[in-house]
C-alpha cells in the first residue's frame, strides 16, 4: 500500500481537498492517503516547505508527499515531480522545493496540466501518484524540466560574537520559530553566555528544554523538535503578547 501525504492551503471548509483524495481514490484505490495539514497560511510557500520539510522523514521510504500551495497555474509555472531520498514529492514549480531541500535539485519532471479539464489540478496528480505507485520508471513521469524556479530566503547573520536570525514560523499556539538551528548555535556560543534580544522586550539569557521550565507567563527559548530555535510563554501566546511575527529580527549577543 502506497503512503500518500497532502499538505496544502486549501483549507477543510470547501469541497477542494475531498475532489482530490476522490480522484486519487478513483485512480488508484489501494492508496493510503495522510493529511498533513491543509491550513497553511494561503500562497505561504515558505511556510509549507518547513512544515513539510519537517515532516516527511517521519514518513516510510518510497512515500508520496503532494504540496499544493500557490498553485496559480500559468504558461511559465509548471507542475513538477521530484525524486529524492528515497521519497517522491509532487507540487508547483513555483519556488516551493528549493526552499524544501537544503542542497540543489539536480532533476525534475514536469507533469501534464491540461487546462480544458475541470478541476485540472486534481487530473495531474492522480496520474502522476498512479504512475509512481504502480511502479512505472520514474523518469517516464514526464518530460524533464529544464529550469527549477529557485527561492532565497533570509539567512542568519554570523558573526564571532554574534547571530542576526529572523522568524519564520508562529505556529499553532504562537510559539515563534526562528531560522536559527541548535546546531548554528552550538558552533558560534562555543559555550560562552548569550543575550537573546527582540523588539523591546527584556533580553532571554537561559536556554530551556521545556515549557515549563519557567514559571505559567514567562518567557524562555528553546530548541524545537525540529531543532530550531523557538521563542515561547509557557502557556501563553508569544507572538501576540511580544508582538513577534514573521520576518521580525531576532539577535543572540555571545560573551
Amino acid at each position: 500500500m502506497t503512503i500518500v501525504t497532502l499538505t496544502s492551503d486549501f483549507g477543510t471548509k470547501d469541497y477542494y481537498v475531498g475532489v482530490i483524495k476522490g480522484t486519487l481514490l478513483s485512480k488508484t484505490p489501494s492508496l493510503n492517503i495522510v493529511d498533513i495539514t491543509h491550513d497553511v497560511k494561503n500562497y505561504d510557500i515558505v511556510q509549507a516547505a518547513y512544515i513539510l520539510k519537517n515532516t516527511y522523514h517521519s514518513f516510510p521510504k518510497g512515500s508520496i508527499h503532494i504540496l499544493s500551495v500557490n498553485n496559480i497555474y500559468s504558461k511559465k509555472m509548471s507542475f513538477i515531480a521530484i525524486k529524492k531520498d528515497d521519497y517522491y514529492f509532487i507540487g508547483p514549480n513555483n519556488g516551493v522545493f528549493s526552499l524544501l531541500f537544503e542542497d540543489k535539485i539536480e532533476q525534475a519532471y514536469k507533469l501534464d496540466y491540461n487546462t480544458k479539464l475541470d478541476f485540472p489540478l486534481k487530473h495531474t496528480f492522480a496520474a502522476a501518484v498512479s504512475h509512481i505507485a504502480n511502479g512505472l520508471p520514474f523518469n517516464e513521469i514526464g518530460l524533464p524540466e529544464k529550469k527549477i524556479t529557485e527561492r532565497i530566503t533570509l539567512q542568519p547573520v554570523i558573526s564571532k560574537s554574534q547571530i542576526r536570525g529572523s522568524v519564520i514560523h508562529i505556529d499553532n499556539y504562537e510559539n515563534v520559530v526562528v531560522n536559527i538551528t541548535k546546531e548554528l548555535f552550538n558552533r558560534v556560543r562555543k559555550r560562552r553566555k548569550f543575550s537573546l534580544y527582540f523588539k523591546r522586550n527584556d533580553a532571554i539569557v537561559k536556554l530551556s528544554r521545556q515549557y515549563y521550565d519557567v514559571p505559567v507567563g514567562e518567557t524562555l527559548c528553546l530548541f524545537n523538535s525540529a531543532g530550531y530555535l523557538e521563542i515561547a510563554i509557557n502557556m501563553g501566546k508569544a507572538s501576540s503578547l511580544l508582538g513577534l511575527n514573521v520576518d521580525d529580527t531576532i539577535q543572540i549577543d555571545f560573551h
